[in-house]
């Protein structure tokens, strides 16, 4: 499946748009109240709701300029504790998810990082009542394996989702919501790589990938 680097933009733009305007709003919400409260414990709820979502925005805006965009400088290399903290200030918002990190690397390569991180963007997703994340990269022979692995009460993934990873192609093209599994499928790709996800079983899934070390 092809699409245009200016329609790609433009999906991924509306997906970072839709995430982002929950947060952006509650801040609006919570300025316009706060204008017009004078009781002094609802003031200090409406600066604590304020807070909340201003750093629910920045976590959100953090994790997706590094698995969207340039951050990690222009090297071809991401020091992992850069996802990582993007990740947690990601699953620190809603509270309900505990991460576990299996990456021992020193530096991984871009394109990896960036499967890394939308892999767990989608895996996030599937747990809809929390649970726990385990994220874990380890290199051999020439290549990297990422393998995200949920556990939770309920795992749901769309078949779209899973198609568009491990095929690349879905029956409506790829939209704003499988804009990440589209990415995760070609970076993976073009690393000579595949993307596997495992059938859901006993309240656990995994999502693994495997590609060359100096894809990127």
């Amino acid at each position: 499946m092809t699409i245009s680097p200016v329609d790609f933009a433009s999906l991924l733009c509306s997906r970072l748009c839709h995430d982002l305007l929950s947060p952006v709003g509650a801040l609006n919400n919570g300025l316009e109240l706060l204008a017009d409260e004078t009781d002094p414990a609802m003031r200090q709820r409406c600066m604590e709701l304020l807070s909340d979502s201003a750093r629910t925005s920045a976590n959100k805006l953090k994790f997706f300029r590094l698995a969207f965009g340039a951050a990690g400088g222009f090297g071809e290399t991401v020091d992992p504790r850069e996802a990582r903290a993007a990740i947690e200030g990601l699953l620190s918002d809603a509270k309900r998810t505990k991460l576990g990190w299996l990456v021992e690397a020193d530096a991984l390569p871009k394109a990896a990082v960036k499967a890394m991180l939308n892999l767990t963007l989608i895996a996030n997703e599937a747990l809809v009542r929390g649970g726990t994340l385990d994220i874990g990269a380890e290199e051999e022979d020439g290549r990297l394996e990422i393998v995200v692995r949920i556990a939770g009460p309920r795992i749901i993934l769309d078949p779209e989702l899973r198609r568009m990873l491990t095929e690349g192609t879905a029956a409506d093209g790829v939209t704003s919501r499988l804009a990440a599994a589209f990415m995760v499928h070609t970076l993976v790709a073009e690393g000579d790589g595949q993307v596997m996800v495992s059938d859901q079983g006993e309240g656990v899934m995994i999502f693994g990938a495997t590609m060359a070390v100096l894809a990127g």
